[in-house]
């Protein structure tokens, strides 16, 4: 990664009994950045140690030409400019939904219009008079991460803001966080442990295993990697960026890729609308032809690069399709009936009801 002034620089220790944070990363100044891996691997431990709530913490960090930390000491957490979503919404009880927005706008004393932008964005003018105890928990933290904005912080912090709903709750609110992905202006750093959420909002992924970075670069090269424990996981997959070209009557989008058009489910999308389609490898199958008898709608021509065994008499295959990384997981048996060699041209075919967009 080629640095730039406005980048972020963190080199971060702490040590808590027998774990230990060990930190020494770049991230950009801009987009969101997303930092993935299992509980307990010091994710939300990074979070608090950047928003200054892990006094022990130790090392240097600078966001663009601010220096927050340095061997000479620490700017308090309330200088930092952060704004910072928890997995609960941790909203005032005692107010209702705009007197927690104006809370955090009055004390940063920003313009009325920053207000009005993210009420209006946030879909919560017909949430002001409510507290939070009438609310979803959806609705909550779209009041939290509505709050954390009007703030203008120079830096947002969320720290697994999904984990907490139910998959519709979750669902509903996805779209809300790509649109501040997409229009806060300011890094957005993000912790998570589901690759749903990856696939959808990052722009830069960093992986972290036991306190330390295990790989980083731009999202989808990492999500991409075959070299990666990612690829070896249950619901391994690649991610590909799609452009929507027409969606028919019954809600069918088509969509272009590098790997070529594939057809999905999904919200009705205008044409032009960039888009990432997940596709997990174990809802990819291989044929040594095309087949158009078949429910199939997406068939793509493939080059089988590697067969990696698996636990089970499982195969991942790695494939090469018009220059994108493709991954199946098939029988050993298919294998051996199919006689799959690398080098082999194939078809990788996958159902539309299946990809993820």
């Amino acid at each position: 990664m080629v640095e730039r002034a406005e980048d972020i620089r963190v080199a971060l220790r702490l040590a808590r009994g027998n774990f230990r944070l060990d930190i020494d990363l770049r991230l950009p100044g801009s987009g969101c950045s997303v930092v993935f891996g299992p509980s307990g691997c010091g994710k939300s431990t990074l979070l608090r140690a950047i928003a200054g709530l892990e006094p022990q913490a130790r090392g240097a960090l600078r966001v663009g030409d601010a220096c927050w930390q340095d061997a000479r000491g620490a700017l308090p957490a309330h200088r930092r400019g952060v704004g910072m979503v928890f997995q609960h919404s941790a909203l005032l009880p005692h107010l209702s939904v705009i007197g927690n927005l104006r809370y955090g706008w009055k004390r940063a004393h920003a313009a009325p219009a920053l207000l009005e932008r993210w009420i209006e964005r946030l879909a919560l003018a017909p949430l002001l008079p409510r507290r939070p105890d009438s609310l979803s928990g959806g609705e909550r933290q779209r009041v939290a991460l509505a709050r954390a904005l009007v703030s203008n912080p120079r830096l947002l912090l969320l720290d697994e803001p999904l984990s907490a709903l139910d998959a519709p709750r979750r669902a509903e609110i996805l779209p809300y966080l790509e649109a501040v992905r997409r229009e806060a202006g300011i890094p957005v750093l993000y912790v998570t442990h589901a690759i749903e959420e990856v696939a959808r909002l990052a722009d830069h992924l960093v992986l972290l295993d036991a306190g330390r970075v295990t790989a980083a670069g731009p999202a989808l090269d990492v999500l991409n990697r075959d070299d990666l424990p990612l690829a070896l996981r249950e619901d391994a997959g690649v991610v590909l960026e799609a452009q929507v070209t027409g969606r028919d009557t019954h809600g069918l989008l088509s969509l272009y890729t590098p790997a070529g058009t594939l057809y999905a489910h999904g919200d009705p999308h205008p044409p032009g609308t960039r888009l990432r389609v997940r596709i997990q490898a174990r809802d990819v199958s291989l044929a040594l032809s095309r087949h158009e008898d078949s429910s199939l709608l997406n068939l793509l021509p493939a080059t089988l690069l590697a067969l990696v065994d698996l636990p089970g008499g499982q195969v991942q295959a790695r494939m090469d399709a018009g220059g994108q990384m493709l991954l199946a997981r098939i029988s050993h048996r298919s294998v051996e009936r199919l006689g799959l060699q690398p080098g082999m041209p194939v078809w990788a075919q996958v159902k539309a009801v299946a990809l993820l967009v």
